[in-house]
């Protein structure tokens, strides 16, 4: 099973896709880890990664999908994966679909994990005081949250309209949410 996970920063997409990965035997292909990676191995990929990240900019649509590309032409990921971190926006969801279509290997299912934002703001503020993490201030969760309204939730309407996407509420124990998700994608594989 190929899934794309969605959701607003904070809404549990890390945590769920560590469950899942356990639970389907499938690699999590985080986007933030693969540039790390790529970096660290100091791969071509990772050097260009590395000289635009230094500048400050964001890394381009060409080599965040060639490093996706990478990555799935892995076995481990021949039988499927859990793609965390990406697609971002439209541009991006329409060349990862492009490339999986080009891999024979298209998206089985977009799941997006829906929170109240509110919620999200308490949870990346718990987070940023148990991690000690400064750069999770109210202002700046704020931001990334109109972000991701503004940029990444017309992504969850591009999957709907192909008819691939459900939605799990994420609110919750973490339990609670993966048996949400496990019903969707039970649902889904008998279809």
């Amino acid at each position: 099973m190929r899934i794309v996970l969605l959701g607003a920063p904070g809404s549990g997409k890390g945590t769920q896709a560590a469950l899942l990965v356990k639970d389907l035997s499938l690699p999590h292909i985080s986007t933030g880890e693969l540039l790390r990676s790529a970096v660290k191995a100091g791969t071509e990929l990772g050097q260009k990664a590395k000289a635009v990240m230094d500048r400050g900019e964001l890394v381009s649509d060409d080599i965040m999908l060639s490093l996706i590309e990478q990555r799935l032409s892995q076995p481990d990921a021949s039988e499927g994966f859990i793609l965390d971190g990406y697609p971002r926006n439209l541009a991006q969801a329409r060349a990862l679909d492009a490339l999986l279509d080009r891999l024979e290997q298209p998206v089985d299912e977009a799941l997006q994990i829906d929170i109240d934002v509110e919620m999200v703001i308490g949870r990346i503020a718990k987070r940023a005081a148990e991690e000690g993490r400064s750069d999770d201030t109210e202002e700046v969760v704020r931001n990334r949250m109109k972000v991701y309204l503004d940029q990444t939730a017309p992504v969850v309407d591009y999957y709907a309209q192909k008819g691939l996407l459900s939605r799990v509420l994420g609110e919750g124990t973490i339990e609670e949410v993966f048996q949400r998700i496990k019903g969707v994608l039970q649902i889904r594989s008998e279809n």
